[in-house]
């Protein structure tokens, strides 16, 4: 699939769907009570669920909060499709939390996802992870680099989709300033690189930026070299979509339309 460009009119023109009945959990410890050490770790690592009580089946999105790993706080986003579950996720956050805690807490999350979802009605087999800036980084660091989820009995290619929105796909620059490793914008490609990662055999991925004139300063090249690597070593599913007139900020608004019809293509 060649490369994309939209602009933000053009998401206008799509409409979501509602659904009238849904339910809502919240603060679920998505740790097992052994696994919680600390005070910090007990008050961050809490989940939301928000679901279609009226159906069966349904796909998840497990949605990870940006913040540059060092603020932010769970949410769920406006998909204007109720039909779809969100799994909204708080992980630890530095100072307080140190790397890797937050990747961790990321993949404990999402196997927490994987393994009870269906008792609120929802398909373990369609469940897709997304985040904006550190959330997108934290998805594909879930997604892509084996080992968080593989710690869990779990392969990557249990997800449904990846869908990172403005991520840092070279080592993120809060992970490079705990580990003394150089400036913020000294591009490296690390075992803490989503790019670091990259293989034929990995769940879809949908890759959503903003304008390269108004983004975060190299977000989308460096996103571009991903999905060129992704193609080059054979993944067959690589979507990569930068939005016209959007910066760093709008981009997780206005990319709601392309993730929602991601998860409607890749969840039959």
């Amino acid at each position: 699939m060649s490369v994309k460009h939209a602009g933000w009119m053009a998401l206008l023109l799509v409409a979501g769907t509602a659904w009238a009945g849904v339910q809502r959990v919240s603060d679920i410890a998505y740790y097992p009570e052994a696994a919680r050490t600390n005070d910090y770790q007990r008050e961050r690592c809490t989940l939301d669920v928000r679901y279609p009580d009226d159906r069966q089946g349904f796909a998840t999105l497990v949605w990870f909060h940006g913040g540059g790993l060092s603020g932010g706080g769970k949410h769920f986003v406006d998909l204007k499709d109720a039909s779809i579950a969100q799994v909204a996720v708080n992980y630890r956050l530095t100072p307080r939390g140190h790397h890797p805690d937050y990747i961790r807490d990321a993949a404990a999350a999402v196997a927490w996802t994987l393994r009870n979802i269906a008792e609120y009605g929802g398909d373990p087999k369609k469940v897709f992870v997304a985040g904006h800036s550190a959330g997108g980084y934290l998805t594909c660091m879930v997604g892509m680099d084996r080992r968080w989820l593989g710690e869990l009995g779990i392969d990557v290619n249990a997800l449904a989709g990846l869908i990172p929105i403005s991520a840092q796909v070279t080592t993120h620059f809060n992970v490079k300033q705990q580990l003394n490793l150089g400036e913020q914008f000294r591009p490296l490609i690390t075992e803490d690189a989503p790019l670091y990662h990259a293989a034929k055999d990995l769940p879809p991925i949908c890759l959503i930026l903003g304008d390269r004139r108004i983004e975060w300063k190299c977000r989308v090249e460096e996103n571009e070299l991903l999905a060129a690597s992704l193609r080059a070593l054979g993944h067959p599913k690589v979507e990569f979509y930068e939005l016209g007139g959007m910066d760093h900020g709008t981009v997780a608004e206005g990319g709601m339309v392309l993730l929602r019809r991601f998860i409607q293509q890749n969840a039959k």
